[in-house]
């Protein structure tokens, strides 16, 4: 069992009175702290990080105290200084650890936990208080369906997760010591670290077909925030956009966030037809399309309708936003080219993730704009101050050009073919009767569709709290049915972050949780 012991510093302040030294306390990382503490996270950078967090919500490191510095905690542990230091960032990412020149690094004041949960167990707020009023645009993003993110879920089969079981954690960890070690950058670059820039550009010219330069990518911190922002600079409110039927509820919600009116478009075999959205609404000036894959069923876009679509945005001076959330995965052949590759005038704007293929705590995604448009989104990112975190920008550029990235593209690729595999046949051996998984080409889930005849009385939300309650993860299907006369019945399983010795006893689970629900 590894123990770091730590001592308080005395120390004093003009401002504050002196702090009583507080005892000195062990770091317990193995084993994890159990309970909902405990993480299925094997590595030693996310021991480190939940035996901190649970020495911090313990009181056992109260508020302000100040922490040993990560060389310390390293030759303690008897790892790499990288591995304390990532999991430092992540604590200071959530709000647990705060880091001041001159000052260390401290436990933050004001913890997380305690800005959700009140102190006192039977605390309630005044009851003199009055309710919020919410506008108009408050009130329909409040009632806007979707999964509550603050929920505890299952692990398993949950819905964009990557394999962080096969991320090069120690890789990483050496790259962003190396950044920590080089300071800081001189300034903030509203677009975007100008070497990961540079980087981006490189993959995505040789390896998704997306011919571009640098001064064409602009980072931001997640795809609806790229979204919004070219809603908002490229039509006024109360103008008509359409978006895919089925698809990602993220996306209407960021346009609806812009103030403009959604058209969901229904899509067939052949994916998104923008003659099919002219007849539902002919005025609309903005589409928003994933052809590589469509979301939640996987659909490819097929080349007329690529065409057709590229057509009617040149002539009617119309934008298409590409969505290439999760192009890379495809498991029969090459990745497809995108849209972007086919365009001719300028009006693909191409949107990508780093978060959904490398870790979700990266918060980073990607703009590939014409010339025309990268002055006014920098002016709208510096005036608002919405660019994206500079923490971990000049990590992910050098962990792209030595390479890393590709090969763990070509890693991932394979390993998510094979645990599709599995999930397919699993599914084969315990789900039937109930559900039918069926294979895609690419992805990183499936869609469970109820047994022929069993549609209509399909019960979704009873099937998800009954798997919650076996310790499965799923998400409904219907909820990505815009209109709820389409909507189709179904469970969508996320495999990517399961390792392929689980995924038939979670299946195992999953059908004795479903068939006790029905």
């Amino acid at each position: 069992m590894r123990k770091v012991r730590f001592f308080q510093d005395d120390w004093t302040s003009s401002t504050t009175n002196r702090r009583p030294p507080a005892p000195s306390l062990r770091l317990d990382l193995d084993p994890l702290p159990a309970g909902p503490l405990r993480r299925e996270d094997a590595t030693l950078h996310g021991r480190v990080r939940e035996a901190l967090r649970h020495a911090i919500l313990s009181g056992r490191l109260p508020p302000g105290q100040r922490l040993p510095s990560s060389r310390t905690l390293a030759e303690d542990l008897g790892c790499a200084r990288g591995t304390v230091l990532l999991a430092i960032e992540q604590l200071v990412a959530e709000g647990y650890i705060t880091t001041r020149p001159g000052s260390g690094t401290r436990v933050a004041e004001t913890l997380p936990d305690d800005l959700l949960v009140p102190r006192e167990a039977g605390h309630r707020p005044p009851s003199s208080l009055a309710e919020p009023t919410l506008s108009r645009r408050g009130a329909a993003l409040a009632s806007s369906r979707g999964q509550d993110e603050e929920a505890p879920i299952p692990d398993a089969f949950a819905l964009g997760r990557p394999a962080l079981d096969a991320f090069p954690f120690e890789t990483w960890a050496r790259l962003l010591q190396a950044e920590w070690r080089a300071g800081p950058p001189a300034r903030i670059h509203p677009l975007g670290d100008p070497r990961l820039r540079r980087a981006l550009a490189a993959y995505l010219s040789a390896g998704r077909g997306v011919v571009c330069g640098e001064e064409s990518v602009i980072v931001t911190g997640s795809i609806r925030q790229s979204l919004r922002l070219l809603a908002e600079l490229l039509l006024e409110p109360g103008e008509a956009a359409y978006l895919e039927e089925p698809g990602f509820p993220g996306l209407a919600h960021a346009l609806h966030a812009a103030g403009l009116i959604t058209v969901p478009v229904p899509c067939d075999a052949g994916g998104f037809s923008i003659a099919r959205a002219r007849i539902l609404q002919p005025g609309a000036r903005l589409a928003v399309v994933t052809p590589a894959q469509g979301h939640p069923l996987g659909t490819t876009m097929s080349l007329e309708n690529r065409l057709a679509l590229l057509a009617w945005a040149e002539a009617h001076a119309g934008w298409i936003v590409e969505d290439d959330y999760d192009g890379e995965y495809r498991y029969a052949g090459r990745p497809l080219a995108p849209l972007h590759a086919l365009d001719r005038a300028g009006r693909v704007l191409y949107v990508g993730s780093v978060s959904k293929v490398l870790l979700p705590a990266l918060q980073m995604s990607y703009l590939v704009l014409p010339e025309s448009l990268v002055e006014p989104v920098r002016r709208a990112l510096t005036g608002s101050g919405g660019f994206a975190s500079i923490i971990g920008q000049g990590a992910l550029a050098r962990f792209i050009d030595d390479g890393h990235f590709a090969t763990h593209l070509r890693r991932t690729r394979r390993l998510y073919g094979q645990r599709q595999a599995a999930l397919v046949a699993a599914a084969r051996d315990h789900l039937g009767g109930v559900l039918e998984v069926s294979p895609r080409d690419g992805g990183m889930h499936l869609v469970g569709r109820p047994v022929a005849g069993a549609g209509a009385a399909f019960d979704e939300a009873g099937a998800v709290a009954a798997c919650a309650r076996a310790g499965i993860a799923t998400t409904a299907l219907s909820p990505h049915f815009a209109n709820g006369s389409r909507a189709e019945r179904g469970l969508l399983l996320g495999y990517a972050a399961v390792p392929e010795r689980a995924i038939a006893p979670a299946v195992r689970r999953m059908a004795e949780a479903l068939r006790a629900e029905r």
